[in-house]
């Protein structure tokens, strides 16, 4: 489904500046930079269930436990990842 993993995470970046009115431009958010805690993108549990549901409804990627949100969300490239690992 999904070839180009830039493509990908470029898609993953514009679905959470729309769906979480993020104040940076997509193509500014680093592939690395952690979401949440410090020196993040300073993201709070309200956007956490945003993503939650943003990701399932772009890309059929179901989170159903804290401990599985916690890991799929703590980047960009772990978000990617988890959306690959289900295509």
């Amino acid at each position: 489904m999904i070839d180009d993993m830039e493509a990908l995470k470029l898609k993953i970046k514009q679905m959470m500046v729309e769906n979480l009115m993020l104040q940076i431009p997509a193509d500014q958010i680093p592939d690395g930079q952690p979401l949440f805690g410090p020196g993040s993108l300073g993201l709070d549990s309200v956007d956490a269930l945003q993503l939650v549901v943003a990701l399932d409804k772009s890309f059929g990627l179901k989170i159903t436990d804290p401990d599985h949100a916690r890991e799929v969300l703590r980047d960009v490239n772990t978000m990617a990842g988890a959306v690959v690992a289900i295509a």
